[in-house]
């Protein structure tokens, strides 16, 4: 499975940062199964209550992809899940690991 983040908005919402892209085939057993988990977790959270709106805002695009599906989850620093937030943070730690 490929799994793609996107991050933008923010104080320099005009600049356009570079997808981050991670292939399950390259992690350990473990850890592949973990990210599923943590996938399959914010994409089953109830949306979170709020407007949304929220002054420099950071919104984030995780995209899952395998064979069979693509899987698009999308939210935003005003309105993120406690799930969403605990899948970006192990993704952001594993990438900062590459």
């Amino acid at each position: 499975m490929k799994v793609t983040l996107e991050t933008y908005g923010g104080l320099a919402a005009a600049i356009r940062r570079r997808p981050e892209v991670l292939d399950t085939a390259t992690l350990p057993e473990n850890a592949a199964a973990e990210l599923t988990r943590l996938l399959t977790a914010a994409a089953a959270a109830p949306p979170a209550n709020g407007s949304g709106l929220a002054r420099d805002a950071m919104t984030y695009t995780i995209t899952a992809e395998d064979p069979a599906r693509t899987m698009v989850l999308e939210q935003s620093d005003a309105t993120m899940t406690p799930a969403f937030a605990t899948l970006l943070t192990w993704l952001k730690k594993r990438f900062a690991q590459q």
